[in-house]
């Protein structure tokens, strides 16, 4: 573990309890029955314990969709081929015209792409300012043959995250992962078999696509690739190392940078949840910053969520990625707060609580 990764481990703190209990405290006194609005208001608790503020600022949005390419892909586990990565990235940062883009302009929210590891030239779109270098290599290792990257390349993977939330938790109030690469669900459902240690089988669906039978496909290369490199299940950045990539350590390192700057990071589906996991194993105090924003329609992403405690606001059978569900979210979390602080109270309403 580097240096960068300890000092951010060292900066997290449990939200505090002390305003979670203040921003209940609020609430009841507000003009409805009891906790009337339900998990709204069980949202405003948790926001509450994370900024250490019943009034916390909410404007300022961003989802950083971190990309990346796999090596295995290359044994057919996506419908598609992986150059779709890099024409995604051309959509997301210079056309706009993804889904994406289309609900963070509803949001009101800001989008930041990062070149962790596409098999493409990006470069064009990196001198333009419209995608962020982190490149670590041109896709991960086929985890079928080999690890998929090396222990460095692990690190660098999530130090590049922290960095990226570091600069954008001075600049933002509400933070939310994304991600792209083809073939990521597949490193995803490895990632949640070793760490909730269930059958690769139980934790596999079918991503962009695939029928059945392409499913039980998947779920064999799963099993070959933990069989044959054999991650520590106790080693999160060996994990990682072994079955991962590199836009899924980044949001490890994303979600534990802006733990460490006391900042809510909307969750988003399968793929930013194996990061969820592993941010968790490497620091479980950040797990109290995470908002689970949506249930996919990855049955491995039902498995992830139960280990990390965490209930999803949406449930909508979305399976796009990008940060689509975080972005849903992030009307929830603006609700939230505007209720803690613009519903009347009963003294203020002239209404007896009686």
């Amino acid at each position: 573990m580097s240096d960068l990764i300890r000092k951010t481990i060292g900066q997290i703190s449990p939200a505090d309890l002390e305003w979670r209990e203040k921003a209940k405290e609020r609430i009841i006194d507000l003009t409805m029955p009891p906790w009337a609005l339900g998990r709204l208001l069980d949202l405003a608790v948790d926001i509450a314990g994370i900024t250490r503020s019943l009034n916390p600022p909410i404007k300022r949005r961003t989802v950083v969709i971190m990309a990346g390419d796999h090596g295995v892909a290359t044994e057919g586990v996506s419908p598609y081929p992986q150059a779709v990565t890099l024409l995604m990235i051309r959509n997301f940062a210079e056309l706009a015209g993804a889904g994406i883009n289309v609900l963070a302009r509803q949001a009101k929210a800001k989008i930041l792409v990062v070149d962790m590891g596409v098999a493409g030239d990006v470069s064009e779109f990196v001198k333009k300012g419209l995608v962020i270098d982190k490149h670590i290599a041109n896709g991960t290792k086929n985890m079928v043959k080999e690890p998929a990257m090396t222990r460095d390349e692990a690190i660098r993977s999530i130090e590049a995250g922290i960095e990226i939330a570091l600069k954008s938790a001075k600049k933002n109030d509400i933070l939310a992962t994304g991600d792209m690469g083809i073939g990521n669900t597949t490193s995803s459902s490895a990632i949640v078999s070793v760490i909730c240690r269930m059958n690769p089988e139980a934790v596999t669906c079918r991503g962009a696509g695939i029928d059945e039978e392409g499913r039980l496909k998947k779920a064999e290369i799963i099993s070959k690739a933990i069989a044959l490199n054999s991650p520590n299940p106790d080693d999160p950045i060996d994990i990682l190392s072994k079955v991962g990539g590199f836009e899924i350590g980044a949001i490890a390192g994303f979600i534990l940078g802006a733990a460490s700057m006391r900042k809510p990071v909307l969750v988003d589906g399968f793929i930013s949840t194996a990061g969820a996991l592993l941010a968790n194993e490497i620091c479980p105090h950040s797990t109290d910053y995470m908002i689970a924003s949506h249930q996919s329609m990855e049955r491995g992403h039902h498995a992830a969520l139960e280990k990390l405690k965490k209930k999803p606001f949406l449930s909508l059978n979305l399976r796009l990625g990008e940060g689509t569900g975080a972005v849903l979210a992030m009307h929830f979390v603006e609700s939230a707060v505007l209720l803690m602080n613009e519903m009347a109270t009963w003294e203020k309403a002239g209404i007896s609580k009686k």
